[in-house]
């Protein structure tokens, strides 16, 4: 495993739970602890974790991670779910993509269309549909970037997304909870619930992963998700309370 997807997985361990041993995180990949104490000593460097005696828990900012992180975390399930999410995508669509890493992993599939309007505060998703070879309409919302995501927030971005209606959003999430909804460590989480309220169906794009999580702020309830698309490491305790909720819920990896 190269030294960045597992400092980008310790992360994702620490969030789900809380806190780790150095002995932990050896067991858990499978590495020395000298390999581990290097990896700790890169993220408390970048400011992503807080060294203790013997361990390490998240920093304050409790597992917001850089998006070209978070795109080394789980990559093959991103791209089954992301390539399940293109099929519900038709010509002539008009469509909201937020900032998140599962959702960037459906840029290249965009290239069958030839007609199709996608608005997205992500300036990495940006980047990438500029270089496919098709006909389709971008718009941005502006407002203010945002390093950690690389993409743009704030009031102007809010009210940017008020004044259209789009078919469908694709959106990922940090936490998925049967009680609190759909939850984002973002603090900036404003825009995206603008983006909901923008769309008509909401498709929902997360591994199986994030199920039983709960970040700091809430985007929006289950209720509001129409599709889920997960891979099938998901419980089945959990599949059935969400399909017990009216969700359709798409598996991938079966």
């Amino acid at each position: 495993m190269k030294p960045k997807q597992r400092q980008a997985e310790i992360l994702e361990y620490l969030q789900a739970n809380g806190k780790a041993s150095v002995e932990d995180l050896s067991s858990q990949f499978a590495t020395t602890g000298t390999t581990i104490r290097k990896d700790l000593t890169i993220l408390e460097d970048e400011g992503a974790v807080i060294r203790t005696y013997g361990g390490v828990v998240l920093s304050r900012e409790e597992g917001d991670q850089p998006i070209d992180r978070k795109t080394h975390i789980n990559t093959a399930k991103k791209k089954q779910i992301a390539y399940a999410a293109v099929q519900l995508i038709n010509d002539g669509d008009s469509l909201i993509f937020d900032a998140g890493s599962t959702v960037l992993q459906m840029v290249p599939w965009l290239t069958q269309f030839n007609n199709i309007t996608v608005m997205t505060n992500s300036l990495s998703i940006v980047n990438e549909l500029v270089e496919l070879d098709n006909d389709q309409t971008i718009l941005m919302p502006g407002g203010t970037y945002r390093k950690t995501s690389a993409s743009f927030h704030g009031s102007l971005a809010e009210a940017a997304f008020s004044h259209f209606n789009f078919d469908k959003l694709f959106i990922g999430a940090d936490g998925v909870d049967i009680n609190a909804g759909v939850t984002t460590f973002n603090e900036l989480h404003a825009v995206s619930q603008a983006m909901c309220r923008a769309a008509q169906q909401r498709i929902l794009l997360v591994d199986s992963s994030k199920f039983g999580r709960k970040s700091p702020n809430v985007v929006c309830e289950l209720s509001a998700v129409d599709i889920l698309i997960t891979d099938s490491g998901i419980s089945p305790e959990y599949l059935d309370t969400l399909r017990a909720k009216g969700i359709n819920v798409i598996l991938v990896g079966e």
